[in-house]
């Protein structure tokens, strides 16, 4: 397999880059790297996802899986400053940029850590998951994380999915639909979709 974003130790060539994005109206200064998942911007399934995310209703810690360098989490985390957001990559090269920009960003509500999916995480019970999946892992590892997730959401807990159409969003809720018995568009755009699956 070629080297890409979901390989725990990335031998692509480090070649970090810096730069200055708002989210939800909040400035933010990012490093970035190469063998990372969109070095140079956040992509839009990440800012798409960040726009359409409302926080859940029930307590708890919030998780983003495949945080990359930490758009999603470190954005959710400026948000909601009274949850702490757990965030998780296999890449640690991932790991240390998502560590290093919420420092950057004087974000102390977080937890960086790295994990294969849901492996090392502990938390039994989460309030909502985040997640953009590592399509190029493959379906296999994509329906892993939500079945993983499934099982770690609290009652009334939520897993927010940004997929493109063309990249399996029909397959995605499916799956959703599966293990939830719901799976809500929140929002559509130039061929991304939001999805929202609630726990009963």
């Amino acid at each position: 397999m070629s080297d890409h974003y979901y390989t725990k130790n990335p031998h692509t060539k480090s070649e970090p880059q810096q730069w200055t994005t708002v989210l939800r109206g909040r400035n933010f200064a990012f490093t970035t790297d190469a063998g990372v998942f969109s070095k140079g911007e956040v992509d839009f399934g990440s800012r798409l996802l960040i726009d359409s995310f409302t926080e859940p209703g029930i307590e708890g810690d919030i998780l983003d899986v495949g945080c990359g360098y930490g758009p999603v989490g470190l954005a959710v985390a400026s948000l909601l400053p009274e949850r702490i957001i757990q965030m998780v990559d296999v890449n640690e090269r991932a790991i240390k940029l998502a560590e290093s920009n919420a420092a950057k960003n004087g974000i102390q509500n977080v937890k960086v850590y790295p994990s294969d999916a849901l492996e090392s995480v502990d938390t039994e019970e989460f309030a909502a998951i985040l997640t953009n999946p590592p399509i190029r892992a493959g379906k296999e590892t994509v329906f892993k994380i939500y079945k993983e997730a499934c099982s770690r959401l609290a009652e009334g807990g939520e897993l927010w999915v940004v997929i493109q159409k063309k990249q399996g969003a029909p397959s995605t809720e499916a799956k959703l639909n599966e293990l939830f018995g719901n799976a809500d568009i929140v929002e559509k755009s130039k061929g991304y979709y939001i999805f929202k699956s609630k726990k009963h």
